[in-house]
């Protein structure tokens, strides 16, 4: 895969809790130069529309532990779309999955789907969970009419894992995000079935792609 056919399935991120406006702006410039898209934090959505308007510009809901109420997901989700964002990477509550409450889970992703008229992928930190509750993790975003799954935040004990792309692929295109850092990697997961790739490092992985003669 070439850098041209590569860039525009990075997410070019920058999400970290001392993100500053500064950073933002180095990651949108990086984005365009390079023909990837963004993802970056709620606050700088607006000024990030209005700075970069040819990247496309993913922001998060509910992150990174996804333990806000319903309510609060989606009004944050309303207010991202309504500031620019063109895409949404919503952390589901994992304690209220692990407790089995799966309706509850998939009637909040399900609230902000309907919500908002841009994609949204459903984070369900994969790292936290079983086999069996990645799948129920799944259904829930197949059920709730979620665009993707996300494989992780960044924030927990792990990131993306083949056997987890091929387990989620199963259901819904798959971003793989955390600890995807160079051009094999990002291949590694297109290949177990990926079709977005969440990386702080999407200039590197660009960059070591071939370039079309």
């Amino acid at each position: 895969m070439d850098r041209s056919e590569l860039a525009p399935l990075i997410d070019h991120t920058v999400l970290g809790p001392e993100t500053t406006p500064g950073d933002v702006r180095r990651v949108l410039d990086e984005a365009a130069e390079y023909g990837m898209n963004a993802c970056i934090p709620p606050y700088a959505v607006e000024e990030a529309a209005g700075y970069a308007p040819e990247v496309t510009i993913a922001t998060v809901v509910g992150f990174p532990h996804g333990q806000q109420s319903h309510d609060v997901k989606r009004r944050e989700g309303v207010l991202a779309w309504k500031a620019g964002a063109d895409e949404l990477d919503a952390v589901i509550n994992v304690g209220r999955l692990k407790a089995g409450e799966d309706d509850v889970v998939r009637a909040q992703i399900a609230e902000l789907v309907a919500a908002v008229p841009i994609p949204v992928k459903v984070i369900i930190e994969t790292a936290l969970l079983t086999d069996a509750e990645k799948r129920q993790a799944c259904e829930a975003a197949v059920e709730a009419d979620a665009a993707m799954v996300k494989t992780s935040t960044g924030f927990a004990d792990g990131g993306a894992t083949i056997a987890d792309v091929e387990l989620m692929s199963e259901f819904l295109p798959v971003k793989a995000s955390g600890g995807v850092g160079s051009y094999d990697e990002a291949i590694a997961m297109l290949e177990a079935g990926a079709e977005r790739i969440g990386a702080s490092s999407g200039v590197e992985i660009v960059s070591g792609a071939p370039t079309r003669e």
